[in-house]
């Protein structure tokens, strides 16, 4: 997951031309309902209605499993360029969040129309970039305005919109399934509730105030300077790698996963938005603990508590054990996220932006991985378990990394 920046807009007749009625309705409230909202579209919808969607594609006979896996691995490899450009870029934050929402509305439609493989693979990749940069932009900016606001605890909302995202989408796809609805009026339905969610918020993404602008060069010369890439930097960077392949696998595959081993059962359908629904919990969960805990014992739980999520589809796929196995996935999903990034910033203060940056690189290479070793390993022995096995191992070895950063790189006691 690509790391918020906090930007100002550059273009100052674009805050003169932002109409003052609107920015006296924003208040931190809605900037935060508006950050869930966004989120929610571009990550709920933009990227991973496709999960629950895919069995419907399956069964339609427009896409393969290799197919679907390829088009997942196109939407994730344009996530990992769209959080690359956002490393080298400073555009306006509200045009970038407005851009984007309205082009996840167009991708999803596009995923609607003739076109097969190549042109969906060309619409899961732009998709991919679109979510990162809408992510970004949309986190930096609300952050922003609600630490203006004088609320920045109301930021742990904005978190919870692709968690919710999920639940919907996940719901809405079992609700097709069971009317006998062809893919396409299921990515039809997820178009015109996308289009109604961004107009909803439309009017509260607006260009804010300039505040601290001078501060602005001062800042960005801090953040040319290069902290050391030592051995904490590169375990760091090499376990978050590890959360993203860990987690995408069960992202990307669980409602046909657990239509192969539950066939006929009516809760095959239901267990993707129990993830979501884990994800958007554990967001929420994750805003109520301190700064003093250690990010990296955090961390070490959180890994393997997503660890044994995965594994308890494979050693126990019933309906409980796959409505468990969801939840214990979803959980940490946000909160490992929100623990790594702290973790980078108490190594590189100020320079903290270039490290989430490269451990957001890891953390798409490990995304990208995922559902092509997925789909060769099903061919191979004709089921998940093996690559559901291999994920639930790359988490326990970055919960491992984190428990040997504690040892090796003990922090110094608090004073009271």
């Amino acid at each position: 997951m690509p790391t918020p920046h906090s930007l100002e807009p550059e273009h100052p007749a674009a805050r003169l031309a932002a109409p003052a009625r609107a920015r006296r309705e924003a208040g931190p409230v809605a900037v935060a309902l508006a950050g869930l909202v966004s989120l929610a579209v571009v990550m709920g919808i933009g990227r991973f209605a496709f999960t629950p969607l895919l069995p419907m594609m399956l069964h339609d006979g427009t896409v393969t499993l290799h197919e679907g896996g390829w088009l997942a691995t196109f939407n994730y490899i344009g996530y990992f360029a769209g959080a690359a450009v956002c490393m080298f870029i400073r555009p306006d934050a509200v045009r970038m969040v407005r851009w984007g929402l309205v082009a996840t509305v167009l991708l999803t439609l596009g995923m609607a129309l003739p076109g097969g493989m190549p042109a969906w693979s060309l619409w899961r990749g732009a998709a991919g970039v679109t979510s990162a940069v809408v992510m970004v932009y949309t986190a930096g900016w609300c952050l922003q305005r609600l630490a203006e606001l004088g609320k920045p605890e109301l930021a742990g909302l904005i978190f919870c919109g692709p968690g919710l995202g999920i639940v919907v989408t996940g719901l809405g796809a079992s609700g097709m399934v069971g009317a006998g609805w062809n893919a396409d009026y299921g990515w039809l339905a997820f178009t015109v509730l996308a289009v109604v969610l961004v107009a909803a918020v439309w009017r509260i993404f607006v260009a804010q105030p300039a505040v601290a602008a001078a501060n602005a060069p001062s800042h960005a010369a801090a953040d040319t300077a290069a902290a050391p890439l030592d051995a904490q930097t590169w375990t760091l960077t090499f376990a978050y790698g590890l959360a993203g392949f860990g987690y995408i696998i069960t992202a990307t595959f669980l409602p046909v996963i657990a239509r192969e081993a539950l066939p006929g059962t009516v809760w095959a359908d239901l267990f993707w938005p129990i993830f979501g629904a884990g994800v958007a919990v554990g967001a929420f969960l994750a805003t109520r603990v301190g700064i003093a805990h250690d990010s990296r014992k955090l961390l070490t739980l959180l890994y393997g508590m997503q660890a044994l999520g995965v594994a308890i589809a494979v050693v126990f796929p019933t309906v409980a054990g796959f409505a468990l196995s969801s939840l214990l996935a979803g959980l940490p999903f946000t909160a490992l996220v929100a623990f790594a990034m702290r973790e980078a910033r108490r190594l590189w203060g100020p320079h903290a932006p270039r490290l989430m940056g490269l451990m957001t690189a890891s953390y798409g290479l490990g995304q990208i991985a995922g559902p092509p070793l997925a789909t060769a390993l099903v061919a191979r022995t004709g089921g998940f378990a093996s690559s559901l096995a291999c994920a639930a191992a790359a988490l326990l070895l970055g919960a491992l990394a984190f428990a040997w950063m504690r040892r090796a790189w003990p922090l110094a006691p608090v004073r009271s």
